[in-house]
């Protein structure tokens, strides 16, 4: 593990969305924040758990981004494993070349 920086992406169920900007949020040794948007999930393994999301034909999602160490994205991972087990949670990460803000 490195201290290269990588885009970690969590895609999280709509019921589950509260739950994990809770859960991500406090984990304030590892992550200093994160950007979410709506998703709309398409696919085999997608579960339409509601007759809305049936009709529309995608499940209601919500994307989540941050950007963190690479050793932190592992242990951030580690965590929500435990936390979550059994939510199927879809994650990748992706390096990031370059990280910064423009004021």
């Amino acid at each position: 593990m490195t201290d290269q920086p990588v885009c970690l992406t969590l895609i999280v169920p709509h019921q589950l969305r509260e739950e994990v900007f809770d859960y991500v949020a406090e984990q304030t040794d590892l992550v200093s924040g994160f950007t979410a948007s709506h998703g709309a999930g398409h696919g085999a393994d997608v579960r339409l758990r509601t007759a809305a999301e049936r009709v529309k034909g995608h499940a209601d999602q919500t994307t989540v981004q941050m950007i963190l160490a690479e050793r932190d994205a592992s242990s951030l991972l580690d965590r929500l494993r435990v936390s979550f087990a059994g939510t199927k949670l879809v994650y990748w990460t992706i390096p990031v070349a370059e990280f910064g803000t423009i004021y």
